[in-house]
C-alpha cells in the first residue's frame, strides 16, 4: 500500500513540471502577442537576424576581407528575382558583396552616406513584409555594413524569424531555468527529508513498551518536527497508561490477597482434615492469582529496565532459593553450566521468574522423586524433569500437559519480550522446555 503512493519528490517534480509548462504557454501567448502581430517589431528582428546570418560569410586574408556567402541563405541571395537583396560593404564603401542589380540601389542608403550602425524603413506596410534596413558590424577591425531587403517576403521568413525568437528568448531560458529549479527544489527536499527518513527508520524500532522509545527530531523542519513531538507525547501517554494499568493490577492483587491470608487464617485455627484440603486448595487459588497478576504486568513491563545479566550466576541464584522447596516437594534440583559466564541484555526480575515457573511447573505435574535438571548455555536455559520410568511404567502426564498452562505462558511472554522462544518437546524420561534468548541486544 505505502509502495503505490508517490514520493514526495515525485509529486513536486510533477507539479514543477506542470506549473512550468503552464508558464511557457502563457509566456508564448504574451510573446505571440508582442511580435507576430506587431510588424514594426517582426521587421527589426527580421534585419538583426537576416543581417547577421549574412555577416557570417566575412573572413580576412592577408589584410584583405574576403567573402563567402552561406549555405543557410545561398538560395536566396546567390541569383536576383527571388524577392530578397542584399549587399555587403566595408567602412570606406568598397562593395564586398552584392545580389541585385543597379535598380537595388534605389532601395538601399547611397553609398556616400555614412550609415547608423541600425536603420531599418517599411516600403508597404502590413503583411508580408516588404522592407529594406542594414545593420553596421565590428568583425577583427573592419566596420562591415551589411544592407538586406525583401519584396513580399516570399518564403515566410518572418514566421522564422518569431520561431527563432521563441526558441532563442523563452524556450532555451525557460529551459535553463526549469532544470535549475527543479535540481535545487529536488536538492533541498531531499536534505529536508533525510532527518524524516531517519525518523521513520526509528519509528519502525519503537517499543511502545520502552519509555525511552521516542522519535528524534533534531534537524526536521518545523512543520514535520511538530509532528514528531506529537507522536513522542502519544508514546508518553501510552507509557502513563502502562503506569496506571500497573497500580491497577498491584492493587487488584492486593485485594484479592488480603482476604485469601485472613480465610486461610481462620481455617488454621480448624483442627479437621478437610480444613487442610482447603488450606491446600486455598495455596493453589493463591499462586492462581499471582500468576495472573505476573502475566497481566507483563503486558505493561518497561522494556527500559533491560540491563546486562549474567545467566549462569542468575540461574545459580533461583535454583539456590528454590532448592529446599524442591526437597520439601520430593524432588530433587541439579544445575549444569555449559559456559563460565553468559552475558546478555534483559530483565533479571523477568528470567527469574521465568525459571521459577519452569521449575514449579516440573514439579507441580511431576511425580516424586522426579530429577529436575537445569541447563544454562550462552543461548538460554533448559529445563527437563526426567522421571524415573521402570519397564513397564510410562512417563507421568497431567490433564493439562498438551497445553501450556498460565505458568507456562507467562515464561512464554517472558521470552517474547527478550525476542525469543519457549520450545517444548519430549523424551522417554519426561518433558523439556528450553528458553531460547538472543545473544545480542533486545530491542
Amino acid at each position: 500500500m505505502i509502495r503505490s503512493t508517490p514520493t514526495l519528490t515525485a509529486i513536486l517534480t510533477r507539479r514543477i513540471a506542470f506549473f512550468a509548462m503552464v508558464a511557457m504557454l502563457v509566456q508564448l501567448a504574451v510573446v505571440f502577442s508582442d511580435y507576430y502581430w506587431n510588424v514594426g517589431e517582426l521587421s527589426r528582428l527580421y534585419v538583426e537576424q537576416e543581417t547577421e546570418r549574412l555577416a557570417s560569410g566575412v573572413g580576412g586574408k592577408d589584410g584583405a576581407v574576403t567573402y563567402r556567402l552561406p549555405t543557410t541563405v545561398g538560395q536566396r541571395y546567390a541569383h536576383p528575382q527571388t524577392g530578397y537583396v542584399a549587399r555587403i560593404r566595408d567602412g570606406r564603401g568598397h562593395l564586398i558583396f552584392e545580389s541585385c542589380d543597379d535598380a537595388c540601389e534605389s532601395r538601399f542608403l547611397p553609398a556616400e552616406v555614412n550609415p547608423p550602425d541600425f536603420w531599418l524603413r517599411t516600403i508597404k506596410p502590413g503583411k508580408p513584409l516588404t522592407l529594406v534596413g542594414g545593420r553596421a558590424f565590428q568583425i577583427g577591425e573592419q566596420r562591415i555594413l551589411v544592407d538586406v531587403a525583401t519584396v513580399g517576403d516570399p518564403e515566410n521568413l518572418a514566421s522564422g524569424v518569431f520561431w527563432n525568437e521563441i526558441l532563442e528568448h523563452m524556450i532555451v531560458p525557460m529551459s535553463i531555468l526549469l532544470g535549475l529549479v527543479l535540481g535545487a527544489t529536488l536538492l533541498s527536499v531531499r536534505r529536508a527529508l533525510k532527518p524524516v527518513k531517519a525518523a521513520a527508520d526509528a519509528a519502525e524500532l519503537i517499543d511502545p513498551m520502552d519509555s525511552r522509545s521516542h522519535l528524534p527530531f533534531e534537524g526536521m523542519p518545523r512543520e514535520i518536527a511538530h509532528l514528531a513531538v506529537a507522536v513522542n507525547r502519544a508514546f508518553q501517554r501510552i507509557g502513563e497508561l502502562m503506569l496506571s494499568q500497573r497500580i491497577l493490577t498491584s492493587g487488584i492483587a492486593h485485594e484479592v490477597r488480603t482476604p485469601l491470608a485472613a480465610i486461610k487464617l481462620e481455617l488454621g485455627r480448624i483442627d479437621h482434615p478437610r480444613a487442610r484440603k482447603a488450606e491446600a486448595d486455598l495455596d493453589d487459588l493463591v499462586h492462581f492469582v499471582s500468576q495472573l497478576t505476573a502475566l497481566a504486568r507483563l503486558d505493561t513491563f518497561d522494556h527500559g529496565t533491560f540491563e546486562v545479566v549474567d545467566l549462569v550466576a542468575l540461574c545459580t541464584g533461583v535454583a539456590e532459593q528454590l532448592a529446599p522447596w524442591v526437597y520439601e516437594n520430593k524432588h530433587s534440583l541439579e544445575v549444569f553450566t555449559h559456559v563460565e559466564a553468559a552475558g546478555m541484555r534483559a530483565a533479571p526480575a523477568l528470567l527469574k521468574d521465568a525459571l521459577r515457573n519452569l521449575i514449579e511447573n516440573a514439579v507441580r505435574h511431576t511425580p516424586d522423586s522426579t530429577k529436575i535438571i537445569v541447563r544454562v548455555g550462552k543461548c538460554g536455559i533448559q529445563v527437563e524433569d526426567r522421571q524415573d520410568v521402570r519397564p513397564g511404567s510410562f512417563v507421568h502426564q497431567t490433564e493439562n500437559a498438551e497445553g501450556l498452562g498460565i505458568g507456562l505462558k507467562i515464561v512464554e511472554r517472558i521470552a517474547e519480550l527478550h525476542k525469543g522462544s519457549l520450545r517444548r518437546s519430549k523424551s522417554r524420561h519426561g518433558n523439556m522446555f528450553e528458553l531460547l534468548l538472543p545473544t545480542g541486544e533486545p530491542k
